[in-house]
C-alpha cells in the first residue's frame, strides 16, 4: 500500500474510572480545531498545538478533577499519541524526524522529535508558579511522556524564559512546529520506510 492509497485519520476513544477522552484526527488536516476540556490552559495548548501542527484535531476531555488533574492530563497525552500511531500506520514515507526552536517575547522553547519506534523523553523546562491559568505545570512532563511512549518517539524539550506562560505556549508552538514536519512525506521517498531495520514499529 503506498502513501495515496490511505488517510492519515483516526478515530478513538478511551474510557477508565478516571477519564473518558474522545478524539478526531486527521493528520493531513488544515488546522482546524474543537477542543473540549475542563481546563482551560489546556484546551489553549491543544488548540494551539492543532493550529501549528496544521492537523485537524476534535477533542473531548472529562476527567476526574475532583482528585486532581494528573489523570486528566496524562491521559490526555497517552490517546494523543496512540491517534497519532493510528493515523501513521506502518510511517511509510514520513520524514519521521525533525526539531523547531520558537521564540515568544522574552522565551525560547526547542522540541526535537523522532518518531522512531523507541519511546523515550528529555525534559528541561522549569516554571516559577505551580499553576499557569488553571494548569498545574507539574504535570506538562507528565502529558509530554504519555505522548512519547504512546506513540513510541523520542522527544527533547528545552525552554527558558521570564514568563512561565510563554514559555510554555512557545512548547506547544515549537511541539506542533516539529509533529508537522516529521509527520509529513518525503516524496523523494514517499514509499519507503525511513531505516535501515525496513520498520517503525
Amino acid at each position: 500500500m503506498t502513501m495515496e492509497d490511505r488517510m492519515r485519520n483516526t478515530v478513538l476513544s478511551r474510557k477508565t474510572n478516571e477519564t473518558e477522552i474522545n478524539i478526531e484526527l486527521n493528520i493531513d488536516g488544515d488546522g482546524r480545531y474543537e477542543v473540549k476540556s475542563p481546563i482551560g490552559f489546556l484546551t489553549h495548548m491543544l488548540e494551539t498545538f492543532a493550529k501549528f501542527a496544521n492537523i485537524d484535531l476534535k477533542i473531548e476531555i472529562e476527567g476526574d478533577l475532583e482528585v486532581d488533574q494528573h489523570h486528566t492530563i496524562e491521559d490526555t497525552g497517552i490517546v494523543l499519541g496512540k491517534a497519532f500511531k493510528i493515523a501513521l500506520g506502518n510511517k511509510l514515507g514520513i520524514n519521521r524526524s525533525s526539531y523547531f526552536i520558537f521564540p515568544m517575547d522574552e522565551s525560547l522553547a526547542t522540541v526535537a522529535i523522532d518518531i522512531g519506534g523507541r519511546p523515550y523523553i528529555q525534559y528541561a523546562a522549569e516554571f516559577k508558579r505551580r499553576f499557569c491559568g488553571d494548569l498545574d505545570t507539574d504535570l506538562i512532563e507528565d502529558f509530554f511522556q504519555a505522548f512519547a511512549i504512546n506513540l513510541e518517539a523520542n522527544i527533547v524539550i528545552k525552554a527558558e524564559g521570564r514568563s512561565d506562560h510563554h514559555k510554555i505556549e512557545a512548547i506547544f508552538k515549537a511541539f506542533g512546529k516539529a509533529m508537522k514536519t516529521a509527520c509529513e512525506i518525503d516524496k523523494s521517498a514517499k514509499n519507503s520506510i525511513p531505516s535501515t531495520k525496513g520498520t517503525l514499529n
